[in-house]
């Protein structure tokens, strides 16, 4: 199974950066200030299994490089951690501004609400990156892969569906808290500086 140290460091990592607005998090809350929450859960839906594919993506293709390559392994976990910090710096410099548009039409099927939330987690480059820098380096190749993915998976799918859902359920109120002062700034900081941490303990570890 996954190392415990290693999942105690990955779950408050991950949540952070869920909570950070993003392409999924404003779509939620848009969604959920304009068709209601109940039916922002098919787009839900479809972002967790778009998120869901990612990571099973990246965590099998690098995986092979684990398994074949063990020194091209630790370039690349230099590479993912000093990916990991630009991505740190750049959220902690983030000026962090809310722009939300809440002019979704009100008659959307499930099947187009399910179909933009996949959409949009798979078409997402910064999800594909942030996922094949910062998962495998927990995945331990001293033990299977799938038990270890799937504690990862679970942890994943927790965050952003809770993330989501407070996005949602949270609406005009969560969108005047963003909106309010350095808010977005003091979330992006937060969210950063655990990324750049963990860059740096992923490089070194």
């Amino acid at each position: 199974m996954i190392d415990v140290a290693a999942l105690a460091v990955f779950i408050p990592t991950f949540f952070f950066v869920s909570i950070t607005p993003g392409m999924c998090m404003t779509l939620a809350m848009t969604l959920g200030m304009s068709i209601g929450v109940r039916r922002t859960l098919w787009m839900m839906i479809g972002e967790l299994l778009g998120v869901a594919s990612v990571a099973i993506a990246a965590v099998l293709g690098v995986a092979s490089v684990m398994l074949n390559y063990p020194d091209a392994f630790a370039i690349l976990k230099w590479v993912g951690g000093a990916y990991l910090i630009y991505i740190g710096v750049n959220m902690w410099r983030a000026k962090g501004k809310m722009s939300v548009d809440t002019s979704k039409p009100s008659d959307v099927s499930r099947k187009s609400l399910f179909t933009q939330g996949f959409v949009t987690a798979i078409a997402n480059p910064k999800g594909w990156a942030f996922m094949i820098s910062l998962l495998p380096p927990f995945i331990s190749v001293e033990h299977a892969v799938a038990p270890q993915l799937l504690v990862l998976l679970g942890v994943i799918m927790i965050s952003e569906f809770l993330c989501m859902l407070a996005y949602a359920t949270g609406g005009k109120s969560l969108r005047l808290f963003l909106s309010r002062g350095d808010n977005i700034k003091w979330m992006n900081r937060i969210a950063g500086s655990l990324m750049a941490i963990v860059g740096v303990w992923l490089a070194l570890g």
